[in-house]
């Protein structure tokens, strides 16, 4: 198997045939249960539709609020996804055979969650297009910026969902959490309500949610603003990496094994 080539030094070629191996499995498996991914694109485009006559009379950039508060909020519940793709992996006690192959934790989060990255990359992108072309959001002048945000938004995500199946003992239980979370963090992030339309206390502890920075580098980025994009990009890079390295340790030291389950 690809993945029980013997590893001798940095063993570039290996790691990646590795990676591949995994990355070809988890595809396979995406690809033959597609609904959830599905509705996490049809569901914000009928929002959009519905929502936008009333952000347009109520705000100035109404168009911007509602196409990227949307995509920040359904790309929140995404976390679920990553989550599964390693938790299902426990529940089938397969977990512990790939533990054991010659690849290390490192390369197993890779392997799971790379066809989850290029489709939420996708998700992303389709509702920018679609917000460009029915709800009247700004095509952004800097598309690249847009694509980088894009990315490292998607990133983070995976990261925390990956952090997430390494705690959680069911599917349930990771289910609770991801869509719980989902409305508490895009919501204090300004994804339903403006932040200036929101209460003192919402406004003081929106910071705290990754959801905040994600809207304010995503509207940074629609309007071209690669200065204002920056800074919550660092910051989502860094609770991207955090979390990586956490969900990474906790499967190394076996944390993440089948017999927890």
């Amino acid at each position: 198997m690809l993945l029980d080539v013997p590893r001798s030094g940095i063993d570039l070629r290996g790691s990646v045939h590795r990676i591949a191996a995994l990355g070809r499995h988890n595809l396979i498996l995406r690809l033959r249960d597609p609904g959830q991914m599905i509705s996490y694109v049809a569901m914000p485009m009928v929002l959009m539709l519905v929502l936008r006559p009333l952000y347009v009379k109520a705000l100035d950039a109404g168009a911007t609020q509602v196409a990227t508060g949307l995509m920040v909020m359904f790309s929140v519940f995404a976390i679920s996804l990553a989550g599964n793709a390693i938790l299902s992996e426990r529940t089938w006690r397969t977990w512990d055979r790939l533990r054991v192959s010659r690849a290390p934790a490192a390369e197993l989060l890779i392997g799971k969650t790379l066809p989850l990255f290029v489709v939420m990359v996708t998700q992303q992108s389709i509702l920018l297009v679609y917000g460009c072309l029915a709800i009247g959001l700004p095509v952004p002048p800097n598309p690249l910026v847009v694509l980088m945000s894009i990315v490292i938004w998607a990133f983070a995500l995976l990261a925390i969902g990956a952090a997430l199946a390494t705690i959680v003992r069911s599917h349930g239980e990771l289910s609770v959490i991801s869509d719980v979370g989902a409305l508490t963090l895009s919501s204090l992030g300004g994804a339903l309500v403006p932040l200036s339309l929101m209460p003192e206390w919402a406004q003081t502890v929106a910071p705290a949610s990754p959801g905040y920075w994600a809207l304010t580098m995503m509207q940074a980025a629609v309007a071209g603003d690669l200065a204002g994009t920056m800074r919550p990009a660092a910051v989502l890079l860094a609770i991207g990496v955090l979390a990586g390295a956490f969900a990474a340790r906790r499967l190394a030291r076996g944390w993440g094994r089948g017999g927890l389950m």
